[in-house]
């Protein structure tokens, strides 16, 4: 890979931080609407369970903006933690990590987005390019989580526009 330069490192880490903050209320809105008691559903057995794909989506993202920070990725202490059952609840720690996340990134300086993180041998890139890395993997994993919604009764919110859920129920006002 190309060497990143401090001033291209500071540009990206602000255009990144800037497009995970404008995906982070979307992402929420899909996890929120899966229905509190249908979290278990899974469209087949191989598949995660909806709380599980939820979960997976906010503790990678506060993974990979913690190794952005950190220098390191930490793979312990993968699991979801007992007390995180509902959607609700992955929301509610969601909205918490990622504010304290996002300041941390904000407050990195250069030296620190353009050093070389390691990524389970696969990738060795400058810090700050995980910024995006996350941001797809995060988008990915969400388009999984909506299409769990509908099966479950649930309301599919608008993503990027309108869904037809939410113009529907735009109509209905």
């Amino acid at each position: 890979m190309t060497t990143i330069t401090p001033d291209q490192a500071l540009f990206f880490r602000d255009f990144a931080v800037g497009r995970l903050r404008a995906e982070h209320p979307v992402t929420r809105s899909v996890i929120e609407a899966v229905p509190l008691d249908k979290g278990a559903f899974r469209p087949d057995d191989i598949g995660k369970s909806a709380v599980d794909l939820a979960w997976h989506i906010v503790s990678a993202e506060h993974r990979f903006l913690d190794a952005v920070v950190s220098g390191a990725f930490d793979f312990t202490n993968t699991g979801r933690p007992q007390d995180i059952n509902t959607s609700g609840d992955v929301s509610e720690w969601y909205a918490k990590t990622f504010a304290e996340d996002i300041a941390r990134v904000t407050s990195l300086g250069a030296d620190g987005l353009t050093r070389i993180v390691d990524f389970r041998g696969l990738f060795q890139l400058p810090a700050v390019v995980y910024l995006h890395t996350v941001q797809i993997h995060s988008i990915h994993h969400r388009g999984q989580l909506s299409m769990y919604l509908r099966p479950r009764g649930a309301k599919v919110p608008a993503i990027y526009g309108e869904s037809y859920d939410s113009a529907r129920a735009k109509a209905t006002v």
